[in-house]
């Protein structure tokens, strides 16, 4: 946990409507590694990648590579943190590739381009590129959430539900996009997943929260799968 390289997020708290939703958490996400962060629905899992992205105020510290982070959705996502949120949030009067050069405002004009790696994580986008994102498939809007967040070319990639309510051939899909951005080795990767046999595969490392707090922090090669089901379950 004392690795200054990738995320590291000390003693965050947050508070929503006068109650407090999370209750001191620490986190250490990894370059080059998956973190999963798993726990039943209303546990604070959204609410700490919106944290961690800076669009909700926070208590405690959040650093990256040693740099501690201002607060503030804009000024992380300029510090290198991209956000792919559940629901996706695509704009759906705008093209393909409209939609991805929204991420454009994260980069220098000289850097202002979609890399052709892009269309080969998703080659269906480079067939669609005119076509409006109200228009795509709910899987095909979830390729187009991941893609506009890879195209700000991001240090620390925030995943909150990428498979929800995805079918299974884009699910296998997604998830082969995702290990291979592990493999790559250049950014640190925060996965929020229901989906138990899609998060332990894909893993480096398993967090469960429990009404707003970690009860269980652990590597996954050293992790128990029946005791992190069960922590997860109830």
């Amino acid at each position: 946990m004392s690795d200054p390289q990738g995320l590291n997020a000390r003693n965050v708290t947050l508070d929503y409507a006068g109650s407090r939703i999370l209750h001191g958490i620490d986190l250490h996400a990894a370059r080059g590694q998956i973190t999963c962060v798993m726990g039943l629905n209303g546990t604070g899992k959204t609410s700490l990648l919106k944290a961690l992205a800076g669009r909700h105020p926070m208590g405690g510290t959040v650093t990256l590579n040693g740099e501690t982070l201002p607060p503030g959705a804009r000024d992380r996502a300029l510090a290198g943190i991209a956000y792919v949120p559940q629901g996706r949030e695509v704009f759906p009067a705008l093209t393909v590739a409209e939609n991805l050069e929204v991420g454009f405002a994260c980069l220098a004009r000289s850097d202002r381009r979609v890399l052709p790696d892009i269309f080969e994580l998703f080659p269906v986008l480079s067939e669609m590129r005119a076509r409006r994102g109200g228009d795509l498939s709910g899987g095909q809007q979830q390729q187009l959430a991941i893609a506009r967040a890879l195209v700000t070319r991001p240090k620390v990639l925030l995943l909150d539900e990428p498979t929800e309510g995805i079918q299974p051939n884009i699910i296998a899909q997604i998830g082969r996009v995702i290990a291979g951005l592990r493999d790559r080795g250049d950014m640190a990767i925060v996965l929020v997943e229901q989906r138990f046999d899609f998060a332990w595969g894909l893993a480096d490392r398993l967090i469960a929260l429990r009404r707003g707090k970690v009860i269980r922090d652990v590597p996954q090669v050293e992790a128990d799968r029946a005791a992190i089901l069960t922590d997860v379950s109830v």
